[in-house]
């Protein structure tokens, strides 16, 4: 039915990172820059759906440069991750199996740190699923091109030479990226996700990656 079939990766593929460990990366960029005692405002707008324009906010309150700052926020992230997959407490889902059914080429699509999608695939052994996997690039013009930007599903759908698509996703952004993408969507009830109430239409809603076998065939 579909020509590939591309995937969030956090709360979809892989558990989804605590707040907590996130905000507590966000203080720790400031802390690497020399800057000690940041408002807890300017921390807290810096740990999640940050934008260009906060950034550029935030760095001129402290006189850092957005480039620098930002460079330095992904790659406290990235290591914040890192450490919470090493201690077993960011893991697969235990329905990735599935993905080994499905015929159709897979990718991944996260607004995640590129350097954190490559992590957890070659942690977890499955890298040899997925044909193409993006993340953001650890600049200020990354947190422009993602989702619901259709910016790198688009890649994506190049790499796999594909016509049509599926993208599964457990944000509304997810649904607003297919849709920016002219591709089909699914909507995972995750645990995090099973009562949510969606303001955007899916092409599907869904309990797991095993109900793909019945779209997908």
């Amino acid at each position: 039915m579909y020509d590939a079939i591309v995937f969030d990766n956090d709360g979809v593929l892989v558990g989804r990172t605590h707040y907590d460990v996130l905000h507590e990366a966000a203080w720790d960029a400031f802390e690497a820059l020399s800057v000690a005692d940041p408002d807890p405002e300017h921390v807290e707008s810096m740990v999640v759906g940050v934008s260009p324009g906060q950034v550029e906010e935030v760095c001129a309150a402290y006189d850092l440069t957005p480039r620098e700052f930002w460079a330095m926020r992904d790659r406290t992230a990235f290591e914040a991750q890192r450490r919470e997959v090493r201690a077993g407490n960011k893991r697969l889902y235990d329905d990735i199996d599935v993905l080994r059914d499905l015929s159709a080429p897979l990718g991944i699509v996260s607004s995640n740190q590129h350097e954190t999608v490559e992590f957890l695939l070659d942690h977890f052994g499955v890298g040899e699923l997925f044909d193409t996997a993006y993340g953001r690039e650890p600049t200020v013009e990354s947190l422009r091109r993602k989702k619901p930007n259709s910016h790198y599903i688009d890649r994506a759908l190049a790499d796999l030479e594909a016509d049509t698509a599926l993208f599964v996703g457990d944000n509304e952004s997810d649904i607003e990226a297919a849709d920016n993408a002219g591709i089909d969507s699914a909507f995972i009830r995750r645990p995090h996700r099973e009562d949510w109430e969606l303001s955007v239409t899916p092409t599907y809603d869904i309990d797991g990656l095993a109900d793909l076998r019945a779209i997908c065939y």
